[in-house]
């Protein structure tokens, strides 16, 4: 991981507020949803972009058990029964 060297502080309703240089740098805009992560003692923040479980595509995305999956995947398991 490379630091940016900016700090923030968290406020008292625990938000921290992403710079505009890396919004725009990562383009991430007003309405986006984040991911957060953790790694050991770090807090990793990336653009959340849902993608299917099984073949990493993004085309025809439904939610199962919390986890997305796409038509064509579902279509291939319902053979297999």
């Amino acid at each position: 991981m490379k630091s940016t060297g900016i700090v923030r502080r968290v406020d008292e309703m625990g938000r921290i507020i992403l710079p505009a240089e890396l919004r725009e740098r990562y383009h991430i805009r007003r309405g986006d949803s984040l991911e957060i992560m953790f790694d050991d003692a770090s807090v990793i923040l990336r653009k959340y972009q849902p993608f299917c479980i099984f073949c990493d595509g993004d085309d025809g995305l439904v939610r199962f058990r919390g986890r997305s999956v796409c038509r064509r995947c579902i279509s291939e398991v319902q053979l297999l029964s």
